[in-house]
């Protein structure tokens, strides 16, 4: 586990130098492609599916076979009553046996065919969830930079969720009627082939009828699972930020954006539901036209004496019987595109480009001392578009690095490179002599842990969230952790202690009592670098105190780079390094650069003179 301690250190830091966010519409794959995929994570189940199809088979058997001996029953009451001949009860009573036995075991495995198609479901959409978790936690920073949260979440919960919907309803559906229609033609053919070439004459309108509609609605359910994500996004967004809305009196302008949001989500899934549901009615009257001709043909083939009465009438429910399925598998359909819809979605995440595999390079991290050299590097998000354009810098193990500049000028940039969140276009950056390139990424982290202005804790409790600093930690190292954080009196006050569970966004702790946590879990890591961003620019000036001196115990004897924005709190680190537009312009301690009287002198004059008249 990497000890980098918080949350998205290059998506928070766009000003500085960041990636923008980038919104990246979803390109619909091939229909059959991405159905033959889906149907690849079912394969590992399919004896499960074979024993549903056969369950299917029994299910359907009532429904298959019930029209026949009804047709059967009609006939010897009609003979009964045309030769004379007292009605046969006995016949019947058989009959009637035989179809409670063929109700009770439909009930029965069509009972089983839904338990095992639950688990069936559920399996396969639990292998989705981990392959693309272990997918995200592959993918490198850029990916996060360049996509909204609300559509990643969306992709993770809404569009599994789809899939899952779609195999334990929909595939069930579709194997129970793809028997029951094979089933019934079956019967059909049985009773006459005559009559059953009569029936069948509509089945190609009804594939045609599919086909027309899918290939028209399809599109339309991949853009509604695109808006959806968007509609997540702004929803996360506004909710996470909530307070910042109310405060600048937002809602009426983040409502107006929800709502454009959403009408083009209605818009649509308005037409992908609109155009896939025509094909229930459509389907109705396919099978309409259907019946009329089997009652005209059976009617003839009675007064011909060609088939029984009974047998135009099983003829008549087989009929009803076989557009039943079809008009089920065309009322699915808008399911199943939805379902595939989400399954090119999830596709495309698993099919972006991972982090590099690395392998460990065989050295001693322990043994390094946290010299780092900057040689030359260039580096841009874009590499058309460079951030930082030759940056060349030597740091001494135990120096402090102060990082100052304007917004953009390539600040958090350097924290990205030297975590190795992105690899440099040019260039390179050793620790120790030994190139980043070579270390592995989990080497390399293992030797930082940062400290943030915008502090992640997890729900959990107090000791946890110091122990995740590093894994196997004792109750005596935890608690000397969070003394030496000066963290220890305040986690004291409170009711549970060390076992007070934070709630989401930890909102019941203050943000100083936050940040202290931070660099308690950061203590305990005991790293070889730090980094830092300023940590006081939003606490009381007792905790900032607290803050200061807890971070002055932490960089203690170790390489640490300082992102700072007041510069006050800098004035004793070894080495200034003033930023602007991806260079160091400006180099030296405090004392030199005030000399210079240059770019950091007006800087820091400038923010002295807003105190004094603050």
């Amino acid at each position: 586990m990497s000890k980098n301690n918080e949350k998205g250190t290059s998506s928070r830091g766009h000003a500085g130098g960041g990636p923008p966010h980038m919104m990246h519409g979803e390109k619909p794959k091939e229909f059959k492609k991405t159905l033959r995929r889906l149907a690849g994570y079912l394969k590992p189940r399919k004896n499960q599916l074979i024993f549903v199809s056969i369950a299917a088979i029994f299910s359907t058997l009532f429904n298959v076979i019930s029209p026949k001996l009804l047709g059967d029953a009609t006939t010897s009451i009609f003979a009964s009553i045309t030769k004379g001949t007292g009605i046969d009860f006995t016949f019947l009573s058989q009959l009637l046996l035989i179809l409670i036995g063929l109700y009770v075991l439909s009930a029965l495995f069509a009972y089983l065919q839904q338990y095992i198609m639950a688990g069936v479901s559920q399996m396969t959409t639990a292998e989705l969830r981990q392959a693309v978790n272990e997918k995200l936690t592959k993918l490198p920073l850029r990916y996060y930079d360049q996509h909204p949260h609300g559509d990643v979440l969306s992709r993770v919960i809404n569009d599994i969720d789809n899939i899952n919907n779609s195999i334990q309803q929909a595939l069930s559906q579709l194997i129970t009627s793809a028997i029951a229609i094979i089933g019934t033609i079956i019967m059909m053919l049985v009773i006459s082939p005559l009559l059953t070439l009569v029936a069948l004459i509509t089945l190609p309108l009804s594939a045609v009828v599919i086909r027309f509609i899918a290939s028209f609605s399809q599109k339309h359910f991949v853009n509604q699972q695109k808006e959806l994500g968007n509609v997540n996004g702004h929803v996360e967004e506004m909710f996470s930020g909530h307070q910042v809305v109310k405060a600048f009196g937002q809602e009426k302008t983040s409502i107006e954006k929800f709502d454009e949001m959403n009408d083009r989500l209605y818009e649509s899934g308005w037409k992908a539901q609109f155009i896939s549901g025509i094909m229930m009615p459509l389907m109705t009257f396919v099978g309409n036209i259907g019946y009329v001709f089997v009652s005209i043909a059976g009617g003839i083939l009675v007064l011909n004496r060609t088939i029984f009465l009974g047998d135009v009438q099983a003829f008549i429910q087989y009929t009803q019987q076989l557009s039943q399925p079809m008009a089920q598998a065309a009322g699915i359909a808008n399911m199943i595109q939805t379902a595939l819809a989400s399954a090119e979605r999830i596709f495309a995440l698993l099919d972006e480009e991972e982090e590099r595999v690395e392998e460990r390079l065989p050295v001693n991290l322990d043994s390094l001392d946290g010299s780092i050299s900057f040689e030359h590097v260039r580096f841009g998000y874009d590499p058309e578009k460079p951030v930082i354009k030759d940056l060349s810098l030597e740091v001494k193990s135990g120096q402090t690095i102060a990082i100052v500049g304007p917004t953009g000028a390539g600040k958090t940039t350097i924290i990205n490179l030297l975590m190795k969140f992105y690899e440099v276009n040019k260039g390179k950056i050793t620790i120790d002599k030994i190139s980043l390139h070579e270390l592995s990424r989990e080497q390399v982290r293992s030797m930082f842990a940062m400290v943030l202005q915008d502090t992640w804790l997890f729900n959990g409790s107090i000791r946890d969230n110091i122990a995740y600093g590093r894994s196997g930690a004792t109750e005596k190292e935890i608690i000397r952790a969070a003394e030496s954080a000066y963290a220890d009196d305040f986690i004291r006050t409170l009711p549970e202690g060390y076992d007070t569970i934070l709630t989401e966004d930890a909102s019941n702790i203050s943000q100083g009592q936050r940040q202290l946590i931070t660099i308690a879990r950061a203590i305990l890591a005991n790293p070889k670098i730090l980094i830092l961003d300023e940590a006081t620019s939003s606490v009381d000036t007792r905790t900032e105190m607290n803050i200061q001196l807890a971070m002055n115990k932490l960089m203690a004897g170790r390489t640490s780079f300082v992102i700072a924005h007041r510069l006050s709190t800098i004035r004793d680190a070894d080495i200034i390094l003033v930023m602007n537009e991806g260079d160091i312009i400006e180099k030296g301690s405090h004392d030199e650069l005030m000399n210079q009287n240059g770019f950091y002198a007006d800087l820091y004059r400038s923010q002295f003179s807003e105190k004094s008249a603050g």
